[in-house]
């Protein structure tokens, strides 16, 4: 359930496992559709960290070097990116960490003719799903399905998977089923996006600039604007401008007027030189959102929800995609341990609990950045986060080696703990990093 990236994703895992894959998708798609009004969100800058990258080259071989044919530049993360942390500029040093940026849009249209040309997936555009059907047993064994203009069909499944997004009616299906779901957590980030594609110079001419993203990064209470410019295919840029409980415009004045009120230049600067834009699109109501489903006990066998459909991030931190493919990923790996045993019962709710695990640090990221914004809601570890960071910050603005570990715990090779080795934490301990007032 479910035609977009998570959703495209997860049905490339599934076609080494069975025999038929449905797509049922509720817009109107086809191998020729990128973003579309189910995803929304798909008009602004997205991220695919170096973790989500790695993931989807070995899904789709060759695929990396497709969008480099296309224009999606590919570089290290330290020398390529105009990174305004909130003490200062980090270093323009090698990391080791290669990243590449494209638009949604791309993406999603190039993973879907490759999905749509696997001989086992068959796609069911415009179609909405309606419900679930349990058998004896308890399975999950059919979906209901209303194509448009024609009567409600039951698709017969030997495994369901919810791959909705933000939509998902599966909470309320549970329900309906007797199944104690868990209320959902949420943490508003009170974020609006604008943003918009305009061109990009030649890599060879000289008015390319020296990096493929600038970034202003937010952080809470000072930095309340921020923006992010990619250089993505086909010589151009996408740009995103965010503010917290704010609305950057979308008339060109206001946009560029918005633009100029950061601290990163070069955001301002490349909207300046525009001669050609596509139209701009704004995204609101922005929330981290997590549908605790690996905490049910009762959870119903043959079923699996993942993506969107369990669990939304801030989409500044730039986590969705990787962490959709990193969930693909546990699944490839569970499936091909009960292939062995040739039993698919018991698969669902492990695989919920262990993706529970895997949303953890991720979620923790992102919502303890964002908790940071509200006064009177802030938790103890949100505020050690915060503090440790900021100074961290302060030290990786001064120390390559430390602000490539950073890079590597972000892109989500590396640990989290990684931040809090002796090599690192006595640094961000020490006399010398404590908290100075700054202008950024």
């Amino acid at each position: 359930m479910g035609g977009s990236y998570a959703g495209l994703v997860t049905a490339r895992v599934l076609s080494d496992f069975f025999t038929q894959v449905v797509l049922v998708e509720r817009d109107d798609v086809d191998e020729d559709t990128g973003v579309h009004p189910g995803a929304p969100q798909g008009y602004h800058a997205h991220a695919m960290l170096a973790k989500g990258g790695e993931i989807l080259e070995r899904l789709f071989p060759g695929l990396r070097e497709e969008l480099r044919a296309a224009g999606a530049p590919v570089f290290d993360y330290g020398e390529g990116i105009d990174f305004l942390l909130p003490v200062g500029l980090a270093p323009r040093k090698r990391t080791g960490v290669r990243i590449q940026t494209f638009t949604r849009d791309e993406l999603e249209r190039r993973l879907r003719r490759k999905v749509l040309a696997l001989p086992q997936v068959t796609l069911m555009p415009s179609t909405r799903c309606t419900g679930l059907t349990r058998d004896a047993s308890g399975r999950v064994s059919k979906v209901t399905c209303r194509p448009q203009d024609t009567e409600p069909v039951e698709l017969a499944a030997d495994l369901v998977v919810d791959a909705s997004g933000r939509s998902s009616s599966l909470a309320d299906w549970l329900g309906g089923m007797g199944v104690a779901v868990p209320p959902k957590r949420t943490v508003r980030a009170k974020v609006t996006y604008t943003s918009m594609n305009f061109d990009r110079p030649e890599e060879d001419h000289p008015a390319h600039p020296d990096y493929y993203i600038a970034y202003q990064m937010p952080f809470a209470p000072q930095v309340s604007r921020a923006g992010v410019l990619l250089a993505v295919e086909r010589n151009r840029w996408t740009c995103s401008l965010f503010a917290h409980q704010d609305r950057p415009p979308t008339d060109d004045k206001g946009y560029l007027a918005f633009a100029e009120s950061l601290n990163n230049p070069h955001l301002a600067e490349q909207i300046g030189r525009r001669t050609v834009q596509e139209p701009t699109h704004s995204y609101t109501n922005v929330e981290n959102r997590w549908q605790p489903y690996h905490t049910i006990r009762n959870w119903p066998d043959r079923l699996i929800a993942l993506g969107d459909a369990v669990c939304v991030f801030n989409p500044v931190y730039g986590q969705g995609l990787t962490v959709a493919a990193m969930e693909a990923e546990l699944l490839q790996g569970m499936l091909a341990r009960y292939r062995a045993s040739a039993r698919l019962d018991g698969l669902s709710g492990d695989f919920q609990k262990r993706m529970g695990r895997l949303l953890l640090a991720p979620w923790t990221l992102s919502t303890n950045s964002d908790l940071m914004w509200d006064p009177g809601r802030r938790p103890l570890a949100a505020r050690f986060a915060h503090w440790y960071n900021r100074r961290l910050f302060r030290v990786a603005v001064k120390d390559p080696a430390v602000w490539a570990r950073f890079v590597r715990v972000v892109n989500m090779v590396a640990s989290p703990a990684l931040l809090f080795h002796p090599a690192v934490a006595l640094k961000v301990l020490s006399p010398t990093a404590a908290d100075r007032s700054t202008s950024h």
